[in-house]
């Protein structure tokens, strides 16, 4: 995580992040969540406000795709790719890779959270990430 503001200051310019999301697998999934669409990390963004996706594969071509969200960009090994995003409602946007990858293309999800920015900043310094 990286903070381009001291932290005791109260609005962040901003906040980068990166982590590993994974499916749940059907064996381990909560009643009520969606099969084959739940992940064990979730993004989770800040809403009202311009967002910047960088997006890279790191072994054969995906496409990142919510389409709830309009987003559909390619990950291409070797590439950064950058798509701009606002969300103007909180809520969870579901997507997955839309592009014929290989044997597990089937099994990756992806779980966008929008949430506001206040409770978004309080997220980054309670160190969830």
């Amino acid at each position: 995580m990286d903070i381009s503001q001291d932290a005791s200051q109260s609005d962040f310019k901003f906040i980068s992040y990166k982590f590993d999301s994974n499916i749940i697998l059907t064996d381990n999934l909560q009643f009520g969540t969606k099969r084959l669409l739940e992940v064990d990390k979730r993004l989770v963004v800040p809403i009202n406000v311009t967002l910047r996706f960088l997006i890279t594969a790191g072994d054969v071509l995906h496409s990142w795709a919510v389409p709830e969200l309009g987003l559909k960009i390619d990950a291409v090994p070797g590439r950064l790719n950058q798509i701009l995003s606002f969300i103007s409602y909180p809520g969870v946007y579901y997507g997955q890779c839309s592009e014929l990858c290989g044997a597990s293309h089937g099994f990756m999800p992806i779980v966008v959270v929008g949430i506001d920015y206040r409770n978004f900043v309080e997220w980054i310094r309670a160190g969830i990430v």
